[in-house]
């Protein structure tokens, strides 16, 4: 629907988004492994698979393939919320979660400082695989992707930034000047319409919708002090 290239919102408390271009860097260096070491099996043992993450099976190791050896090795099940969230299934995958990411995470961290933030950022991520797990808790489908903790990206900024103007190509190739409400609500919105539709297709939509309340959530908690809510105030943060 929307593309985002650029907002207009500047930092006010941080010099540099470190944590934000950390995570970009981190998940391009993941997924170059992924393109040039790892094989389809390899990159499934950091996956979510909702069948063996629920609480039946959290406390049992996995035998999962050794990235070098090809022997079998000993991983926790209740570590893939985190590492599931680094590797993507294909280039487009991956862009399209660092594009939002690169836009928006900026200033969600600039309002959180940068430890709050990445704590935040994985949280929305582990909270969006629970909630994909407990959607379909009988799946055997891997789950991996930014897409949940960036999705709690976009609820925080919504709710501190709503007026901004956002630079977007709508339907790929037309740029529009726009406010934040409108060009990630509209993105809320198909979250929600997807998720509840029969048959939506291979995208984890509900591991979507499990970020944006994180996110949501989270961010009332995990702002500086002072920080407002929806623009209030448009001032300079303490």
């Amino acid at each position: 629907m929307f593309v985002p290239l650029h907002d207009d919102n500047t930092l006010r408390s941080i010099r540099f988004q470190f944590v934000t271009v950390g995570l970009i860097v981190v998940n391009i260096l993941v997924y170059l492994l992924e393109a040039t070491h790892l094989d389809t099996g390899a990159i499934a043992s950091f996956a979510v698979v909702p069948r063996e993450l629920l609480p039946a099976s959290m406390l049992d190791p996995l035998l999962r393939v050794d990235l070098v050896s090809g022997d079998t090795l000993n991983v926790p099940e209740f570590l893939t919320p985190i590492t599931y969230m680094f590797f993507h299934g294909d280039v487009i995958h991956l862009a399209g979660n660092m594009l939002f990411l690169w836009v928006f995470g900026d200033n969600v961290e600039d309002a959180m400082g940068h430890a709050k933030f990445l704590l935040f950022y994985l949280a929305c991520g582990v909270f969006a695989a629970f909630m994909h797990a407990l959607v379909g808790p009988s799946s055997d489908s891997p789950l991996i992707g930014a897409s949940g903790a960036v999705a709690g990206v976009i609820a925080a900024y919504i709710m501190l930034h709503p007026k901004v103007s956002v630079w977007v190509l709508a339907f790929k190739f037309i740029p529009l000047r726009i406010s934040a409400a409108f060009a990630l609500g509209a993105w809320i919105l198909m979250q929600v319409v997807m998720a509840v539709l029969p048959q939506a297709g291979p995208v984890a939509w509900w591991a979507h919708i499990g970020g944006l309340i994180a996110g949501a959530v989270l961010v009332l908690f995990m702002r500086r002090p002072g920080v407002p809510l929806f623009d209030k105030g448009l001032g300079v943060y303490p």
